[in-house]
């Protein structure tokens, strides 16, 4: 092979091969397990459970009495979707007087994957063609509710 085709071949498999090449991410709260074996229930309040653990990554919905420190590790392989390989979920409970009633950890159980059911969209009506789709507001376009001419 001659020289030029070389320097020109190499460069291309290279780069082809760094396409690839698989993506370590991680997202979310870095749990310290020592801070985390710390908050203790009937003990802690909101106020050292923040200053041991920081801000929460999301409160509950409808209760915000319910704290979630949330972190997920993933693999990604060039362009498709990253997958979930490991992930971390904390969550403290407070009570109304705003002590720590309960902490719990929860992993992978609780990743949902969800996948669409077709690429079409089901309707509730009639069928149609794609002439309909094409010609079917000829007629409608300036007309009046009640078959009367515009004034």
């Amino acid at each position: 092979m001659p020289f030029n085709i070389r320097l020109i071949l190499i460069p291309l498999l290279l780069a082809g091969a760094a396409g690839c090449t698989r993506f370590q991410n991680n997202q979310g709260y870095i749990a310290d397990e020592e801070l985390v074996a710390s908050v203790q229930p009937g003990v802690d309040n909101k106020q050292s459970v923040e200053r041991a653990l920081g801000r929460p990554t999301m409160s509950g919905q409808f209760d915000d009495n319910v704290w979630y420190y949330v972190s997920r590790n993933t693999n990604q392989l060039a362009f498709a979707r990253p997958v979930p390989k490991n992930q971390r979920v904390l969550i403290v409970r407070f009570g109304p007087d705003g002590n720590v009633t309960a902490v719990e950890r929860r992993g992978l159980e609780l990743v949902a994957d969800i996948s669409p059911n077709s690429d079409k969209t089901p309707t509730l009506g009639r069928e149609t063609g794609i002439i309909e789709d094409l010609f079917g507001n000829i007629g409608q376009v300036g007309s009046v509710p009640g078959g009367g001419a515009p004034q």
